[in-house]
């Protein structure tokens, strides 16, 4: 294994807590793993040596929320949007009739183009889902085709019913041979507990069987409107509820006083031009806050963590230092992980630096890429 020593550190960005934030520091990758991390005056010697003269450093982006197993696209309902037409979920039955027609290589083609743009601008932890081909053949695909290309995969079969198929009907189906095909592949599962998709015994009953069948739980709520989608998550134990755009205040109160994660994906709410999701109030009651970049190409088609800090932080009133949280140690805390999203010893040597003196930059400068170097599992990928 080859050691990395990356030197002349200006603002080190760690977030743990014995460790904080420093100055002139600098960190050493052995492998797969950070071996040291601390003063640069004091650091051990290495195989290779890296001097990023001033830039700041801080964690690899972790995306705990994508949807990249797909083909074609919707930019024509996307210009509608723009031009007035409201968003809902309807529009990824089109994505799903694209999914099936295309064959094996173009989706892996596709998933590959999505996760090297993303881990190209610091994304170094990324979670996906299937849930665009919503039968029982083509959600096993989609699983076993994404299992290895991305770190944590989820089952989503209950993204939407599809057009064929009777509502209660394929709940039976997405909790019996469908769960059974794609449980080998999957880490967790989901439902999409909205009007228009799945209610919330629908959505009990679903992620119940995927509990049973020892996958953890994640849930897409409160996008639409208020509804059950966070109390259910909260009742379940979920890792996180995601989109969390429309809260009631016992909404509130249910994630802070509970482990389950508030995922945001403020990408996704401006391309749907709806509210923004209640950040402030989320970090001011106590709950934990993840930011994520929801990649799926109707409702929020960008990879670009740095855009969801810059936007938390200009529209959602987020400090940068929280942005930059969330979008880190956040995505970890929704992934049930202790080992990314934070720079210490014996993590996974994903770094990422940026072209900028200070983490302030990714929201000072909106909209201009710092990327400057990104180590994955102490592989240097740009």
């Amino acid at each position: 294994m080859t050691s990395t020593l990356i030197t002349g550190i200006g603002e080190l960005t760690t977030h743990d807590p014995e460790l904080g934030s420093r100055t002139d520091a600098a960190l050493v990758l052995d492998g797969e793993r950070i071996a040291w991390v601390g003063a640069a005056c004091a650091a051990p010697e290495a195989d290779v040596r890296v001097d990023v003269e001033g830039r700041a450093v801080l964690p690899g982006w972790v995306d705990s929320h994508s949807h990249m197993v797909f083909a074609g696209d919707r930019t024509a309902e996307f210009a509608a949007r723009m031009a007035g037409q409201s968003y809902s979920a309807g529009g990824i039955l089109t994505t799903v009739a694209a999914t099936r027609a295309a064959d094996d290589a173009e989706l892996t083609a596709n998933l590959r183009r999505l996760v090297t743009e993303a881990v190209s601008q610091g994304t170094t932890c990324i979670e996906t889902k299937t849930g665009y081909g919503l039968t029982t053949e083509e959600e096993e695909r989609e699983a076993r085709l994404a299992a290895g290309l991305v770190d944590e995969l989820t089952y989503l079969g209950a993204h939407l019913v599809p057009a064929e198929t009777e509502a209660e009907s394929y709940v039976d189906t997405v909790t019996g041979p469908m769960l059974d095909a794609v449980a080998p592949y999957a880490r967790w599962a989901d439902v999409f507990c909205e009007r228009g998709a799945f209610d919330e015994d629908q959505s009990r009953r679903i992620l119940l069987a995927a509990q049973r069948k020892g996958l953890g739980l994640r849930v897409h709520g409160n996008q639409l409107g208020e509804g059950p989608g966070v109390r259910l998550a909260v009742e379940l134990g979920a890792a996180s509820v995601d989109h969390c755009t429309y809260l009631a205040q016992s909404d509130v109160d249910a994630l802070a006083s509970s482990d389950t994660v508030a995922t945001i994906l403020p990408a996704c709410d401006l391309s749907t031009r709806q509210a923004n999701a209640p950040a402030r109030a989320l970090l001011d009651a106590g709950a934990t806050v993840a930011l994520a970049a929801n990649c799926n190409p109707g409702s929020s088609y960008t990879t670009s963590m740095a855009f969801c800090v810059t936007t938390a932080v200009l529209q959602l009133r987020m400090s940068v230092a929280e942005a930059v949280w969330s979008a880190t140690a956040g995505g970890a805390r929704a992934l049930r992980r202790t080992d990314v999203g934070v720079l210490r010893p014996g993590a996974r040597a994903d770094v990422h630096v940026l072209d900028a003196p200070s983490i302030t930059h990714l929201a000072y400068r909106p909209g201009v890429p710092l990327t400057w170097a990104v180590w994955r599992t102490g592989t240097r990928e740009r």
